[in-house]
């Protein structure tokens, strides 16, 4: 091994284990979690947002719901008189896959229940030193199976590359080999990884980054401080606003903690605990941050939710129309603290409607509705009436049979000239997908005009727990971050890890 380079004298990181990508239950479905970044760069004008929290617009095939992992990290957290607490792990309740289940079945699971009142009722608040099992830094990988990276270090531009089962380090003529490399950024600073060259110079990851081959791939992983970590999400996650909206990024800053810390190890057959794009939260490290948001996060440090002393899952969306949905939408089972509440101001218009999607239209023509149908059932889940119910060639009708609780579909049943199929919940917004682009949200009705299908809608994603337009609005409004939160997170509490 030659180390003529000041970066080959580091310490080397071994990291001898066999990978295999994973999700969890408290995640959003795969291909919902991909399709909640608005089509509208006027809905967060910085960058990009994962309304995941999550989150471009595909819509890739999810694991069935049967096959995903039981051990969800649901933590309970330490009472406020005790320094340390112990991790223990609850399984959720599941529900089966809902291509396995008759429409009428899956109905009848949705019909209306005796409800708590809604009542938005501040937070309370807890304050207690960090459970030890939390006080790390947080495993972020940050490019997961490429060819090629890039690593500026001690003035030189080191290229990374995966070399059989190694990782190959090349700097000014020399290179080196090994398993796997850990740098670390010097006296609190911090290092610029990049997937090219030119993309070298803003990029500025804190902490350190480990190196490794994975299956002839090349992964790198950024161990970073939650806090620093925030840092580099909140900016993605809701855009930069301006000071008369600060409540708003403390709100996503504590949306975001909770649900990072809601990960720790919930990835361990991927080595890591959350990714940085959207199948998690987007992080960039400290490239896009700004003094602002950097306040946000500072304001709030340690600052996280529970209910019933575990981390809640932290859902978060961009446009909910005026009202949020509850964990039917998915076919899973409701949470307490994930109702469906009303989101309006007191003159009745909703608080997000400064959104570009608070109204929304699409048209398909009547010769083109039938061959989108056909294309797009099988995403949908469509559950076809009789056996050769997919043998259609036209549609006679579209109509709306029941809804949800906040009005978005429960079931939308399409009459057809081979008899019907019923498509149910989110997955309607999958039925009218054209050219790769899904509908914005469920919350819609669809009429006939002439020879032209009317599809009218509102909101922008799934409606699950924040709505992102509504907490701009409500914070411009003079609302505290903690009063948002304990509207769209019922009856939670809020939790301060000290260190």
């Amino acid at each position: 091994m030659r180390q003529s380079n000041p970066f080959f004298f580091f310490p080397i990181f071994i990291f001898c284990a066999s990978f295999a990508f994973a999700d969890d239950d408290f995640d959003l479905p795969d291909d919902v979690q991909k399709a909640e970044v608005p089509a509208s760069a006027e809905e967060v004008p910085e960058g990009p947002i994962n309304f995941a929290p999550i989150e471009e617009t595909t819509t890739s095939e999810p694991a069935p719901a049967s096959n995903r992992p039981e051990n969800v990290n649901s933590r309970k957290i330490a009472p406020a008189t005790s320094a340390k607490s112990d991790t223990s792990y609850k399984e959720k309740k599941k529900l089966t896959p809902l291509n396995n289940r008759s429409a009428k079945a899956i109905v009848d699971s949705y019909l209306p229940v005796a409800d708590e009142p809604v009542t938005d009722v501040p937070a309370t608040f807890k304050e207690h030193l960090i459970p030890e099992e939390l006080d790390r830094p947080l495993r972020v990988g940050i490019y997961t199976g490429v060819k090629e990276l890039y690593l500026k270090y001690q003035g030189e531009t080191v290229r990374v590359t995966p070399h059989g089962n190694m990782v190959r380090f090349e700097a000014d003529g020399n290179s080196t080999e090994d398993i796997a490399h850990e740098f670390n950024s010097e006296d609190g600073g911090c290092l610029a990884v990049a997937a090219d060259k030119k993309s070298l110079g803003k990029a500025c990851y804190p902490g350190s980054i480990m190196f490794r081959n994975t299956n002839g791939k090349l992964d790198a992983i950024n161990s970073v401080d939650v806090e620093d970590y925030l840092r580099g999400v909140i900016p993605y996650e809701i855009g930069k606003l301006d000071s008369s909206r600060i409540e708003a990024l403390k709100a996503q800053a504590v949306a975001a903690r909770t649900y990072a810390y809601k990960h720790f190890n919930s990835r361990e057959s991927v080595g890591f605990d959350v990714y940085a794009d959207t199948k998690d939260q987007v992080y960039k490290g400290l490239e896009s941050a700004t003094p602002l948001t950097d306040a946000a996060v500072k304001a709030t440090a340690g600052v996280v939710m529970t209910y019933g002393g575990e981390f809640i899952i932290a859902y978060y969306h961009s446009t909910c129309g005026g009202v949020t949905e509850t964990l039917a939408t998915w076919n899973r089972a409701d949470l307490p603290y994930l109702k469906s509440v009303p989101d309006k101001r007191p003159n009745g218009k909703p608080w997000c409607d400064e959104s570009s999607y608070i109204k929304w239209e699409r048209r398909f023509a009547d010769k083109e509705i039938a061959k989108l149908f056909k294309a797009n059932t099988n995403e949908a889940k469509a559950v076809f009436g009789s056996t050769n119910g997919k043998d259609f060639k036209k549609v006679k009708s579209i109509k709306i049979k029941d809804k949800l609780k906040s009005g978005r579909i429960m079931t939308l049943r399409v009459e057809t000239d081979k008899g019907y199929f019923d498509v149910l919940t989110d997955r309607t917004r999958w039925l009218f997908k054209k050219a790769g682009t899904i509908l914005p949200s469920s919350f819609f009705t669809v009429k006939k005009e002439g020879k032209e299908w009317v599809v009218t809608g509102t909101g922008f994603g799934h409606g699950v727990g924040m709505c992102q337009m509504g907490v701009r609005a409500r914070a411009q409004a003079g609302q505290s971050y903690q009063e948002i939160l304990s509207h769209y997170y019922q009856g939670i509490t809020l939790e301060k890890f000290d260190r």
